[in-house]
């Protein structure tokens, strides 16, 4: 079907976010890092010392992450034990606050490199948690509200109408009742052969 518009010879492309372009650079700078600050360690305290940081950050991130999910499951359950029972949990007592910070600061230690055990310990730390948690919010709540200023049905018809390869078809659907192939009573059990 035409519509009378002429389809563009080469398809526009979106173009690629800022982070898709510098994300790749910066894990190669990442990277480099790392092995340097490994090489200088090694240089001034020996390799076997740093394989035993390594391992011991790895293990102590195994831990963070086992006793965050615990607590996390902890939570939950007694959440499902509250709700079960009738009993509305308090407004203010957040008591699951910080698990995913918690668990992100294991997983930073469970990779091994000195910059990411570094900020691994330092998500450990309660002030530096809650800081990164407030900041955290408030970036989001200021992206909720750029993105979609509307309701949320506005933004599934934005991500609807705009389609990856830009081309939309717009029509409706006319059923034919005067089709001989169409059921004469819809809703209706057909009748029994035999």
């Amino acid at each position: 079907m035409t519509t009378g518009a002429p389809n563009p010879p080469y398809p526009t492309r979106p173009r690629p976010s800022k982070v898709r372009r510098f994300l790749p650079l910066a894990l190669v700078a990442w990277l480099v890092l790392e092995i340097w600050l490994l090489t200088l360690v090694a240089d001034a305290a020996g390799g076997f010392t740093v394989f035993l940081l390594l391992v011991g950050a790895i293990v102590l991130g195994g831990v963070v992450i086992k006793a965050a999910g615990r607590r996390a499951f902890k939570n939950l359950s007694e959440a499902v034990q509250q709700a079960q029972s009738g009993v509305m949990p308090p407004e203010g007592g957040r008591s699951g606050e910080g698990n995913g910070l918690v668990m992100l600061a294991g997983l930073l230690l469970i990779i091994p490199g000195l910059v990411t055990d570094a900020l691994g310990l330092l998500l450990l730390v309660p002030p530096v948690r809650k800081a990164v948690s407030r900041r955290g919010e408030r970036a989001l709540e200021r992206r909720m509200r750029a993105a979609s200023p509307g309701t949320l049905g506005d933004a599934f018809q934005q991500a609807r109408m705009r389609r990856p390869d830009g081309k939309v078809v717009p029509g409706e659907v006319i059923h034919d009742t005067a089709d001989p192939r169409r059921d004469p009573n819809p809703g209706q059990n057909p009748p029994l052969t035999p």
